[in-house]
């Protein structure tokens, strides 16, 4: 009988103050708000039965967090690199707001001045990814929506930029994983939000 292939479950932090308003939250340490610990929690449920070899979360207290709340933070190991994208001069600010500046910005094509590129971004995710498909384990990672939308796209081999396809809710699941061998990256399931309340 065949091994299964193993996962990376993905876990996006759950809603701040931030998120509601949709202010660029980067290195900005925002709590989360009493519906985002509750929707944190939902996610123990939701990985209720679930055994992983590795627990990373980032060094965010929004993802450290939600991980604490979903039952992994005695399991979870800070990995800086799964930190959310480094906004630079756009940290806290709206996509409007932005635009107000930049009528035609778009964050994964265009990075964000004294902050992070999209080719350093990707570059990160490389990281990640490489260490996570080393363990040849199911793995559950903790983090934020605009890094976690790249390292999908750069699971499956696509660039950076692309990562704008994988929209993300707070609070949501995501399944990376293979189909028939591990040349065969695939997404099984993504921005899952069964477990969240409205």
């Amino acid at each position: 009988m065949t091994q299964p292939l193993p996962s990376l479950y993905i876990a996006r932090h759950g809603e701040t103050a931030w998120t509601i308003t949709k202010q660029h939250t980067g290195l900005s340490d925002i709590p989360l708000t009493p519906r985002g610990e509750q929707n944190a929690r939902a996610l123990a449920g939701r990985l209720g039965g679930r055994t992983f070899s590795y627990v990373f979360t980032s060094p965010s207290m929004r993802a450290r967090r939600t991980c604490e709340l979903a039952g992994f933070g005695a399991a979870a190991r800070v990995d800086p690199d799964l930190s959310e994208w480094h906004y630079g001069a756009y940290e806290g600010l709206t996509t409007q707001q932005i635009r107000k500046e930049r009528p035609d910005w778009q964050l994964f094509r265009d990075g964000c001045p004294g902050g992070e590129s999209v080719a350093e971004i990707g570059a990160r995710a490389d990281r990640v990814i490489a260490r996570l498909r080393a363990t040849d384990a199911d793995v559950l990672g903790f983090s934020s929506g605009h890094f976690s939308r790249v390292i999908a796209a750069r699971w499956c081999g696509m660039e950076p930029a692309r990562g704008k396809s994988f929209y993300l809710d707070t609070a949501a699941l995501s399944i990376l994983g293979y189909e028939n061998s591990t040349n065969d990256p695939v997404v099984r399931l993504w921005n899952d939000t069964r477990h969240v309340s409205a």
